[in-house]
């Protein structure tokens, strides 16, 4: 497994040592966090069964046989293309430092990087952020609403609706057409591949284990880091799916 896929992976790791001991337990305190969890347990199962009778098997095929080196370049080139969304975002949440760090890493890796296919920004010390407009409009106030399982695209909020909406339009890959856009989500699931396998092995409630994973890691993501999991473990709760990409889920 190359860094890159280790790396996006850490959080998922701590969420799940975490919260292992949690999922059997549910609390009236969820009901607020998830008040139409009879309709999105049904598209959690609508979205497991696609997952396994359709996306398991096509990238399981694409990663026996394509070679790592492609993955890889494949997916530094649709890493390179979010970070114009991630530039973006910094900005509008005032971190303009950031905000330039992103867009040096995307002309970098745009230019020497053959448009985006090899990442020679993080060897020039540029670090990779991840913000999206969800996240932005968490640090202008708007609140989280109510969690949303949605076909497809899986777990996500009422906040992070508009949020995909809007990074979706300033996404570049939005406009290459379907074929290509149907590579990046095959990537992303092969790469999910260790998450899902995990999640499935180690929950007792699937549905549960992968809202509450789902919305510590976005709580984590909008502060930055600066949140210890532990001061979330008090909830006694669960977690969500992350069954394409956990990039489209906000």
């Amino acid at each position: 497994m190359s860094k890159r896929i280790q790396n996006n992976n850490k959080f998922f790791a701590v969420a799940v040592a975490g919260l292992l001991s949690l999922t059997s337990c549910a609390t009236t305190e969820t009901k607020g966090i998830d008040p139409y969890e009879d309709m999105n347990r049904s598209v959690f199962e609508f979205n497991a069964g696609l997952d396994e009778y359709l996306g398991e098997p096509i990238s399981s095929t694409y990663d026996e046989y394509t070679p790592e080196l492609i993955q890889t370049g494949i997916g530094n080139f649709f890493d390179n293309l979010k970070d114009i969304n991630v530039a973006l975002n910094n900005i509008l949440q005032a971190k303009y430092q950031k905000g330039g760090e992103d867009t040096g890493r995307f002309l970098i890796n745009s230019t020497l990087g053959i448009g985006g296919l090899f990442d020679f920004a993080t060897g020039f010390g540029l670090k990779k952020h991840q913000e999206d407009f969800a996240q932005t409009l968490a640090v202008w106030g708007v609140p989280q609403g109510a969690y949303l399982v949605l076909p497809v695209l899986g777990p996500m909020t009422s906040r992070g609706v508009p949020g995909v909406v809007f990074d979706t339009a300033f996404n570049p890959a939005t406009y290459v057409g379907v074929p290509i856009r149907a590579i990046e989500l095959l990537n992303l699931r092969a790469n999910a591949a260790g998450q899902l396998k995990l999640l499935d092995e180690a929950a007792l409630d699937s549905y549960i284990f992968t809202r509450e994973a789902f919305l510590q890691s976005r709580k984590h993501l909008i502060n930055d880091g600066n949140v210890e999991l532990e001061e979330d473990l008090d909830l006694d709760l669960d977690i969500d799916s992350i069954l394409f990409e956990d990039e489209l889920n906000n």
